[in-house]
């Protein structure tokens, strides 16, 4: 059931939804309580130097998941850890003494205390499952949980919970779930980069430019190329992102770029201004099909 229900959400087309994000400090750096008003689920977006603020508030007090979220200077991707508790505020405070890495914590509760331990364990094996599956972000979680015992019912309420939990997750800026789908873009004309002996394929999103699996680069960058390109092209080797195939490097994964420009740098070892380089079949450039 829990593979028919995922590929029927997989499959509907995005609908216009509210969602409401309070501050109850004020900031807007501060904490953020996010929900989708008909939806039973509720985000807390709680930077870490603001534990002793949401201490005096009762919102984590409860049952549910939560998301860490941080980068490191050896990952080409952000890093996320997923877990569960009881009492999601006790549980970040022994992750604030216990893990470094992360900056952010995102906790999922029941806005009418609903969630009991065995939904957050299902809640927490979907979510890890999924956020692997999707390869955003580096998963922290070295193994998943088992699957809990739930009942169908309840099993697609949680699904349908899961989903409201991938929105508001989105909308706070952490994209965990959000897998590229080229088959989604099978339909829209690609863009192309070639160079000497490489070629690659990519397009314009929403979070900036992806480059598609099995995309080449080019192997050694030009002595010019700026020290950030050549450190993002060896973070993106120590992750297993690209591989060394001949004489080539090859994208074993999706990747996301901040910009075509980063992008095409990535690709060629040097720097290059991606609007122009990145072409469609027939010559046209992305800063003549997106800025012109």
């Amino acid at each position: 059931m829990y593979e028919e229900l995922c590929s029927i959400k997989k499959h509907k087309m995005n609908r216009p939804q509210t969602i409401q994000i309070f501050l109850p400090d004020g900031s807007p750096r501060s904490v953020k309580i996010a929900e989708i008003t008909n939806r039973v689920v509720k985000a807390v977006l709680v930077p870490r130097n603001k534990l002793d603020y949401i201490a005096t508030r009762n919102e984590l007090n409860n049952v549910g998941i939560y998301f860490l979220f941080g980068e490191s200077a050896d990952k080409a991707k952000p890093i996320v850890y997923i877990g569960e508790a009881e009492e999601c505020f006790d549980r970040l405070k022994q992750h604030n003494r216990s893990k470094e890495f992360w900056n952010y914590a995102v906790v999922m509760v029941s806005k009418i205390n609903a969630f009991t331990k065995s939904h957050a364990k299902y809640l927490e094996h979907v979510a890890i499952d999924q956020a692997k599956d999707s390869k955003r972000y580096e998963t922290e979680n070295q193994t998943a949980p088992s699957k809990p015992f739930v009942t169908e019912s309840m099993e697609a309420d949680l699904l349908d919970s899961f989903d409201t939990i991938k929105i508001l997750l989105s909308t706070l800026g952490f994209p965990v779930f959000d897998k590229i789908d080229r088959q989604q873009l099978a339909s829209k004309e690609l863009l192309l980069l070639n160079g000497r002996n490489i070629k690659a394929e990519g397009d314009l999103i929403d979070e900036g430019f992806v480059v598609f699996k099995g995309s080449q680069l080019k192997k050694e960058s030009v002595p010019s190329c700026h020290e950030y390109l050549i450190n993002l092209r060896q973070k993106l080797l120590q992750s297993e992102i690209i591989e060394e195939q001949n004489d080539n490097y090859v994208f074993i994964q999706d990747y996301i770029f901040n910009s075509p420009s980063t992008a095409g740098g990535v690709v060629l070892g040097r720097s290059t201004n991606g609007w122009t380089k990145w072409k469609n079949k027939a010559g046209k450039t992305l800063d003549e099909l997106k800025r012109k």
